[in-house]
């Protein structure tokens, strides 16, 4: 995990060294548990990258999670766009409850779709996505288990 971290750090310092568009801020959801992400997009031309670091809170459990999306972008109209893309993901789940275990992981292929609009007057940008996941590696439910995701609002800077 530290190795990742790291490599999430290098990551985002080599994209502040370059010329294109950043955007970080937040992505607030609900669904299967109300869910704070801490949302990092990276311009790469007409597509972008999208790594999001959140922590859910469901009725008896709780998770950190780590989801990376590829997007590809389109315009509807003006500063009105589209997104949609695919990406995998990592939880950590922790039990509130009686289940067997203290703690497990679940590892998943994401995809993500939404509408945003960017302010010209203010450097932000707001989204409303969705995020349904398949996890392939998930021992806590005995094999693979899809879920419809969350929608969020996304609010983000732009740099």
């Amino acid at each position: 995990m530290k190795k990742l971290f790291l490599a999430l750090v290098a990551v985002f310092a080599l994209s502040m060294t370059v010329n294109a568009q950043n955007n970080l801020g937040v992505r607030l959801g609900g669904g299967q548990g109300f869910g704070t992400e801490l949302s990092w997009q990276h311009d790469l031309g007409s597509n972008r990258l999208e790594l999001d670091l959140g922590w859910h809170d469901g009725d008896y459990w709780n998770d950190i999670n780590l989801v990376g999306i590829y997007q590809w972008r389109g315009s509807i109209s003006g500063n009105f766009g589209w997104y949609a893309g695919v990406g995998a993901g990592l939880t950590i789940v922790t039990w509130d409850n009686g289940h067997d275990g203290d703690g497990d992981f679940a590892l998943g292929v994401a995809g993500q779709a939404g509408l945003e609009y960017k302010f010209n007057a203010v450097p932000l940008q707001l989204s409303l996505d969705i995020r349904p996941r398949l996890n392939i590696i998930n021992p806590y439910s005995d094999g693979m288990d899809f879920h419809w995701g969350d929608i969020a609002l996304g609010i983000r800077f732009c740099f």
